[in-house]
């Protein structure tokens, strides 16, 4: 065993150890220590700052050097207007949720005397690798603690100095309260991170964080189960009935918000009968704020007859490959819906699109028709469908989890924002009297199960 792998066993040990310790710890214990960390990152931020301002130094040279893309360089920046202060809150929203452990979620009558419980409780040890966002390490560690789970994480060379200074004060932290401080591990060691996809005796889920090789290379060098999204590719239509003013400002904020985000709008898709109404006010308003637009033939053409001249140089014509695109950046991908008779069709011509295309994270549609929102809602298979709302809602914090350690896109255990529910499992409980399972048969003698629905309680 190497050096680098024996290194990996410890952390992994002692974190599967500590997981075990903060289970049975009460939630005011819990909550007493995302107290503590929310007071020293307060404290702290002069400190943190001036070392993310060093990530973000180096980073901008290298954005400029082309050697780093400029929505990295986006997310690293802790001094955004309030992005510091969103970190600090997030964490007195998780503290502030219930407590998601112990909670029953089922409970049956087997027979007299003998009861069972569906029990939520913690997952164990989570390893979280993420690039770029310093925010993650309180997030998760805030997530991790409520929901009783030990976490190990490894953040990305390009938040080496601002990695440090959080792991420094997070640590200190923990170290006043009963949370054991093997809880929350900050691994500084780039090469351990291939030794740690190999705990999977020790480490229970993965979860990484950022670009789409990043989750490629985990999901294949891993036997631990893998939570997470690769890419953020999302879609709005814009069908027939759609309100100008609504599209207008859900299209808007979708696409120009935070571009870098993996909730910000990719592709657009527009159908055929308001190409020369509701669309060109949407683009006038997407072009006033510097977004580019891949269009196809029919798209184009509308705006070649509608777009002031000054204006045309934001359009060009889409390749198939930028309906696979996740740009990062305020550039947009528009397709045409033919129209069809029945409109509702349309819908479902959308619908083969997205679900061809996206990423299976969030897509939109923006309609005043509830058939049409249906369907659509229905036959979209991705995390999150909204109805006249932005994707850029497709956000822990903003569903009310508190915060999120990331988006899944999973078809199993979690999906979109991972919150506290997320980051729990359960566990059957049965209680008996000295209950045999070999009583119970068919025929004389034999004793039969009652099967009854008790009320949980919650």
């Amino acid at each position: 065993m190497s050096l680098t792998d024996s290194a990996a066993v410890d952390v992994a040990r002692s974190a599967s150890l500590a997981s075990r310790r903060l289970a049975i710890l009460s939630n005011d214990a819990r909550n007493e220590a995302l107290t503590a960390l929310h007071h020293a990152l307060d404290k702290n931020r002069a400190t943190i700052l001036a070392a993310n301002a060093k990530d973000v130094e180096s980073a901008t040279r290298a954005a400029e050097s082309g050697n780093l893309s400029h929505s990295v360089l986006k997310r690293l920046d802790l001094s955004r207007p309030g992005k510091y202060e969103d970190m600090l809150e997030g964490i007195l929203s998780v503290r502030d949720l219930p407590d998601p452990i112990g909670r029953v979620t089922l409970r049956t009558l087997l027979d007299d005397g003998l009861s069972l419980e569906r029990v939520s409780c913690p997952i164990g040890v989570l390893l979280i690798i993420f690039e770029a966002r310093p925010e993650v390490i309180a997030n998760i560690a805030a997530l991790a603690i409520k929901s009783g789970n030990a976490a190990i994480l490894k953040g990305g060379k390009e938040s080496m100095e601002s990695f440090v200074a959080i792991a420094n004060v997070v640590s200190e932290a923990i170290a006043t309260s009963q949370v054991p401080v093997a809880s929350i591990q900050l691994v500084k060691t780039r090469d351990v991170v291939s030794s740690l996809l190999a705990q999977d005796a020790l480490i229970d889920l993965v979860i990484p964080r950022g670009s789409n090789e990043l989750v490629r290379f985990v999901k294949e060098n891993t036997k631990i189960p893998v939570l997470g999204h690769a890419d953020g590719l999302c879609s709005a239509y814009i069908h027939s009935d759609a309100n100008i003013e609504t599209a207008v400002k859900v299209i808007v904020d979708s696409k120009t918000d935070y571009p870098a985000a993996c909730n910000s709008l990719e592709s657009l898709l527009v159908h055929e009968d308001v190409l020369e109404s509701v669309f060109p006010a949407v683009v006038e308003a997407l072009v006033s704020k510097g977004v580019s637009l891949r269009c196809d033939t029919a798209s184009r053409t509308t705006l070649t007859k509608t777009l002031p001249a000054e204006k045309a140089a934001q359009v060009q014509a889409a390749t198939e490959s930028d309906y696979d695109t996740e740009f990062l950046d305020l550039v947009l991908a528009v397709k045409t819906v033919p129209s069809t008779n029945p409109p509702i069709s349309a819908v479902d011509a959308a619908i083969a699109h997205i679900n061809a295309h996206s990423s299976k994270h969030t897509d939109i549609i923006l309609t005043e028709s509830k058939e049409a929102a249906d369907l659509f809602t229905s036959g979209i298979d991705s995390a999150g469908v909204f109805w006249n709302a932005s994707t850029r809602f497709a956000d822990g914090m903003r569903y009310g989890f508190g915060t999120e350690v990331g988006i899944s896109t999973n078809k199993i255990h979690s999906r979109g924002p991972v919150g506290l529910e997320g980051l729990t499992i359960y566990k059957y409980l049965i209680r008996g009297q000295g209950h045999r399972a070999g009583d119970y048969y068919e025929g004389e003698g034999g004793r039969k199960y009652l099967h009854t629905s008790l009320p949980t309680g919650q």
